[in-house]
């Protein structure tokens, strides 16, 4: 019984994130696979893997779902990606209070190893999310098209006109192309990174 059980458990989080992905997929809740960083179509090829995708899916699930229970405000005013157990929040709050509420409720989900608070204090204006997604869309292509980067080791957020990063860099040549692209785009008033770089 003891060697069945090793042989298949790896498999279990092959599982896990494709049925999450199904899940989340059918529910239209597809913001949540993105927050997430990965589908299991792209985790394979991710620097993290398979099975370290679907932790960071299953975990940034689980924020999502305390975010619901808090209320409206919460589930559209903050974002919420997962990498390696870092949870990287953002978004825009209109109270202080409830920043730290959201902060809070991360650092009690299970599998959170860090949390990045840059929750933005203030009314979101649809015209202002509008121009964030646009220069997410930029970033995103640009990165993407660029054979030097591995585009899908990043996840990419913007919020007034503020761009977020998260992820792993092969090397810092790597990630200063990836803040040259971003320096490239219009509208863009700053650049945060808590992107890791790739130990050798």
């Amino acid at each position: 019984m003891r060697k069945t059980k090793e042989i298949f458990q790896p498999y279990n989080w092959h599982i896990l994130a494709l049925s999450l992905t199904i899940l989340i997929l059918f529910s239209g809740c597809t913001s949540m696979v993105v927050g997430g960083g990965a589908t299991v179509g792209t985790a394979a090829f991710q620097e993290r893997g398979v099975t370290g995708a679907a932790k960071d899916l299953a975990t940034a699930i689980k924020m999502r779902a305390k975010l619901t229970k808090a209320g409206e405000d919460f589930i559209y005013g903050v974002n919420v990606s997962v990498y390696e157990g870092r949870m990287l929040l953002t978004g825009m709050l209109p109270k202080q209070e409830m920043q730290a509420l959201t902060v809070s409720l991360a650092w009690k989900t299970d599998g959170v190893k860090e949390v990045i608070n840059e929750i933005q204090i203030g009314t979101a204006k649809l015209r202002d999310m509008g121009k964030d997604a646009w220069i997410s869309t930029q970033l995103h292509s640009k990165i993407t098209l660029d054979k030097n980067i591995l585009a899908i080791n990043y996840s990419i957020k913007t919020v007034n006109k503020i761009i977020y990063l998260i992820g792993i860099a092969q090397s810092q040549v790597e990630l200063n192309r990836v803040l040259e692209h971003a320096k490239t785009i219009d509208y863009v008033e700053k650049i945060i990174q808590h992107v890791r770089i790739k130990k050798s």
